[in-house]
C-alpha cells in the first residue's frame, strides 16, 4: 500500500456538502472561508465543496451566484482571478428539498464514492437538522462522515436535547461540531497562549487579584431583515447562551491537562457547572433586558425593533441583555463577571476586560488606588488585540501618575495574515480536531443554566427595558455595575 504524501496527511481529501447554499451564511462566512483555504494552500487539490439548497439552479447558475454574493465578503486584498476560477471547478450544486428524503439518493450518486471524508454543514434553521440528518442515513451517506450544526441548537433546554438525542442516534459524539465562531477568533486563541504559556498571569488569575471581569459583545446592527428569526429567539439566545457563555468558561477555566479536545473541553464544562444560578428576584436584581427603540446610529437614523419586518405587533422580545455572574469556585468566588450584549448599540465591539484590584495602600495618591488602573483588555472584534493597562509616572517634576498602555496588536505585530475565525474552524473540521467545537454536555449545561430566567420572562411579565438605538443600552445596565461599585470600561472617562 502506498504511504499517503505529507501534504495528504496535512490537508486531507475531503466532501464538503453545504446546506443551506444559497443562504446568507453561506454566501458571507463559509464560501469566503474555504476560498480563503484554498488561495492559502490549506485544501486538498482533490477536495470538493457540494452546495445544496432548495432553489431550482443547475452548477452554472449557482457559480454566477456565488460571484456575485459571496466576492464582496472575502476580506484582504484583491482577489487574484486565477485563484478564483481554480476555486469555483471546486463547486458543485445539487438542488434539493431537504424534507423529502427520497432526493438524498441523487445527493449521493453526486458525491459517488472517493473524495475522502463527508462533511455535512447545516447551515439552515434547527427545524431541519433532525429531516437532513435522518434522510442522510436513509441514503447510506452518514458512515465515517462529520456533520456540523450551527446555533440555535433548539430553543430551549428540552428542544436542544431533543435536538441533540436524534442526531446522537445517527452520528457519534466525535462525528458532531457545534459549531460557536468566537472559538475561533485569533483572539480567543492568544487567551488561552496567555493565560497558559505564560507564568505571568496565572498568579494573579485568581479571586484574590481579580476585581471583576466584563464580557461584552455589541453590535451597531439591528436584526437586517431576519425579524421572522430574531423575534423567536432573542439576546439571551441568540448570544449569551452560547457566545458569552463559552467566552467566560474560557477565561475562568482551569489549565488543562493538555490541549487535546476532551481536555479542554472538560475544564469549560466545570466551570459551566459552577455558575451560581440566577433565581427568583435574584434575576431583576442581576439581570437586564432591553429592546432598541428609534436613535441615530453614525448619524443614520434608525428605526425601533418593533417596526422591523417580520416582528410580531407588541413583541416584548429582548434585543440587549446584561448580567452579573458568579462562579462558585476555589478560583473564583466573590468575583463578578458582569456580560452584555446587544443589538443597535453605540459601536461595534467583542471584548473581555480583566479588571485587576489595586493597591492596597498607596503612598502615590489616589490614583494607585482606582479600580481599573490595572487591567487587561482582550479585543476580539474590530481589530483583535491585547492591552495591558497600568500606571506610570508622568514626566516632570513631583510624582503624578498616569494611565499607560502596553499594546500587542496582532496585525501590526505579526507579519502573516490572520486567520479568520470560520476558516480555522471549517479546517478544524476537515482535520477532525474538535477541541473549539462545543460538547453536548457543555451545550447543556449552558442551557440549564439560562433556563430559569427564560422561565421568569415568560411567566412574570418581565418587560425589557427600551434603549435608544446608538446608545450602549438601557440605563439599568450601568446601574448593575453601579451597585458593585464599577462601571463599564467606556464609562469611565
Amino acid at each position: 500500500m502506498t504511504k499517503p504524501s505529507p501534504r495528504e496527511l496535512d490537508h486531507p481529501p475531503f466532501a464538503f456538502v453545504l446546506f443551506g447554499g444559497t443562504g446568507d451564511l453561506a454566501m458571507r462566512k463559509i464560501l469566503p472561508a474555504l476560498y480563503a483555504a484554498h488561495r492559502d494552500g490549506l485544501l486538498a487539490p482533490d477536495g470538493r465543496i457540494v452546495s445544496v439548497a432548495q432553489t431550482a439552479l443547475d452548477t452554472g447558475s449557482y457559480l454566477r451566484w456565488v460571484d456575485e454574493h459571496v466576492k464582496p465578503h472575502i476580506p484582504g486584498t484583491a482577489i487574484d482571478d486565477s485563484v478564483w476560477r481554480s476555486f469555483r471547478e471546486r463547486i458543485a450544486y445539487v438542488a434539493l428539498d431537504a424534507s423529502q428524503p427520497e432526493a438524498f439518493f441523487s445527493l449521493g450518486d453526486t458525491l459517488g464514492a472517493g473524495h475522502g471524508r463527508r462533511i455535512f454543514y447545516l447551515a439552515t434553521g434547527p427545524a431541519l437538522f433532525v429531516p437532513i440528518c435522518r434522510a442522510l442515513a436513509s441514503a447510506g451517506l452518514t458512515e465515517g462522515s462529520r456533520v456540523v450544526l450551527e446555533k440555535p441548537l433548539g430553543y430551549d433546554l428540552e428542544s436542544s436535547n431533543a435536538i441533540n438525542d436524534a442526531v446522537g442516534q445517527i452520528f457519534k459524539e466525535d462525528q458532531i461540531y457545534r459549531i460557536d465562531h468566537y472559538l475561533g477568533k485569533e483572539a480567543v486563541q492568544n487567551l488561552l497562549a496567555l493565560r497558559f504559556g505564560n507564568s505571568l498571569f496565572e498568579p494573579l488569575w485568581r479571586r484574590e487579584w481579580v476585581e471583576s471581569i466584563q464580557i461584552t459583545v455589541a453590535e451597531e446592527l439591528g436584526v437586517e431583515g431576519r425579524g421572522n428569526f430574531y423575534d423567536q429567539t432573542g439576546a439571551l439566545r441568540d448570544m449569551v447562551q452560547n457566545h458569552l457563555l463559552q467566552l467566560l468558561s474560557i477565561i475562568a477555566m482551569e489549565p488543562p491537562q493538555s490541549m487535546d479536545a476532551d481536555a479542554v473541553r472538560d475544564e469549560k464544562l466545570r466551570v459551566l457547572r459552577a455558575l451560581k444560578p440566577v433565581l427568583g428576584e435574584e434575576i431583576r436584581q442581576s439581570v437586564v433586558r432591553g429592546q432598541y427603540h428609534a436613535g441615530a446610529i453614525k448619524d443614520t437614523t434608525v428605526s425601533a425593533y418593533h417596526a422591523e419586518p417580520g416582528v410580531r405587533q407588541g413583541s416584548t422580545t429582548e434585543t440587549f441583555v446584561a448580567l452579573k455572574v458568579e462562579v462558585e469556585n476555589w478560583r473564583w468566588a466573590g468575583v463578578p463577571f458582569f456580560l452584555r450584549t446587544g443589538k443597535r448599540l453605540a459601536g461595534r465591539i467583542a471584548e473581555i476586560v480583566v479588571n485587576f484590584k489595586p493597591v492596597p495602600h498607596s503612598a502615590l495618591g489616589a490614583m494607585a488606588l482606582r479600580p481599573g488602573s490595572n487591567r487587561l483588555t482582550i479585543r476580539l472584534q474590530p481589530n483583535e488585540s491585547i492591552r495591558l493597562s497600568a500606571l506610570a509616572k508622568q514626566p516632570g517634576m513631583g510624582m503624578t501618575l498616569q494611565g499607560v498602555h502596553l499594546d500587542l496588536a496582532f496585525d501590526q505585530f505579526f507579519q502573516q495574515g490572520r486567520m479568520e475565525a470560520y476558516q480555522r474552524l471549517l479546517l478544524d473540521v476537515i482535520a477532525g480536531r474538535l477541541a473549539l467545537f462545543v460538547r453536548r454536555d457543555e451545550q447543556e449545561a449552558a442551557w440549564r443554566w439560562v433556563a430559569p430566567i427564560i422561565e421568569d420572562w415568560a411567566t412574570q411579565g418581565n418587560l425589557p427595558k427600551p434603549y435608544a438605538s446608538g446608545t450602549w443600552g438601557p440605563a439599568a445596565a450601568s446601574a448593575l455595575l453601579a451597585r458593585h461599585n464599577t462601571c463599564w470600561q467606556e464609562e469611565e472617562n
